[in-house]
């Protein structure tokens, strides 16, 4: 109720953008004040061990909440078993020009072009540290790291290698984002040819960290298959699936209104037919030993059931995030508990 009053008289009143950061202020004050622990209350499921971790519950929050860092432990008091932070790039950047985020409320959807606006590898490995350091009680952190980009195409390899290097140490994975649509050029990256030098790279450089690819839910099904055995060859920790899509197709909003957007990633329910397809496929081509994340149109306790029926070992969201507010993973995990009992 209290973050409906919020949703109602703030964040209808403000862009998406500054109401995500007016967002940021109540989850850091929920933190600060010891209520975000009252969220766990009665809501924690099995603990669940992945990658040689040891998550509490399979259900967390999805990159590009909180791109740089600044409230990891404020999540995971809310109740998300990991948080992915990111995505992350070599070099600071400020992403594209507003606006670049929008709500699509009738069909429960963002779209969104921000382009991986960051504070870059150098400063939030500072953060990282920092808050490792500081004995504070964490979730599984996930640093999601993609391309710069002033890096060109042909640089990608060094550009993802220096981000790994920088921020492994201070992640408990890392994840590989090469699908998202927003910086141009990047969605190429998918292609086995250039995949496989970066991800070697990276898992060079991640100190013995458990290394994840991030697909778009745009692949053709031969594309996906043919990164799962890629996954398969270079012994991968897991792949993450789906993140964004370019497609519009099955909004119920007014087609011309969504034009106007312009370009971006559309997440939300919509995304939740390709992205179980995509989750049935990984989990047909990839060995058990190589999780899957299974991210895209989650919204309920059954959406994660189904997914974890399906083979996955994680779930993440963020679009629901946006629409059900500070509780909604205590939400996730009692549904859950109430479905396992």
């Amino acid at each position: 109720m209290i973050y409906r009053a919020f949703f109602n008289l703030i964040f209808s009143r403000f862009d998406p953008e500054t109401a995500h950061h007016l967002g940021v202020v109540l989850i850091k004050f929920l933190g600060a004040t010891g209520l975000a622990d009252l969220a766990r209350l009665g809501s924690k499921p099995g603990h669940v061990k992945v990658m040689g971790l040891e998550f509490k519950g399979p259900f967390g929050m999805a990159a590009g909440f909180d791109k740089n860092a600044e409230m990891i432990k404020e999540l995971g008091q809310l109740g998300f078993s990991h948080v992915e932070i990111g995505t992350v790039t070599r070099h600071a950047q400020e992403g594209n020009p507003k606006p670049r985020l929008f709500r699509i409320k009738k069909d429960l959807s963002l779209i969104n072009r921000m382009g991986f606006n960051n504070d870059g590898a150098d400063a939030v490995s500072k953060r990282l540290e920092k808050l490792k350091s500081s004995g504070a009680t964490l979730p599984i952190i996930g640093v999601n790291i993609g391309k710069s980009k002033i890096t060109e195409l042909q640089d990608a390899v060094s550009d993802y290698e220096y981000s790994a290097e920088k921020l492994a140490p201070f992640a408990d994975y890392i994840a590989v984002n090469v699908s998202s649509p927003n910086t141009p050029g990047l969605r190429s990256l998918q292609s086995i040819d250039q995949l496989e030098p970066i991800l070697k790279a990276v898992i060079a450089k991640a100190v013995g960290k458990p290394v994840l690819v991030k697909i778009a839910p745009d692949l053709a099904d031969e594309d996906v298959v043919a990164v799962a055995a890629l996954a398969t060859k270079l012994r991968l920790a897991g792949v993450i699936a789906t993140n964004t899509t370019v497609s519009r197709a099955g909004l119920r909003t007014d087609s011309q209104r969504v034009s106007a957007m312009g370009a971006g990633g559309l997440s939300g329910p919509i995304l939740k037919e390709r992205s179980l397809e995509v989750l049935k496929l990984l989990r047909a081509n990839l060995p058990s030993e190589i999780v899957i994340v299974s991210v895209g149109g989650v919204f309920s306790p059954a959406d994660v059931s189904k997914r974890l029926e399906l083979g996955a070992s994680l779930v993440q969201g963020y679009t629901g995030f946006v629409y059900e507010g500070p509780l909604w993973a205590r939400k996730i995990n009692r549904g859950l508990i109430s479905q396992n009992n």
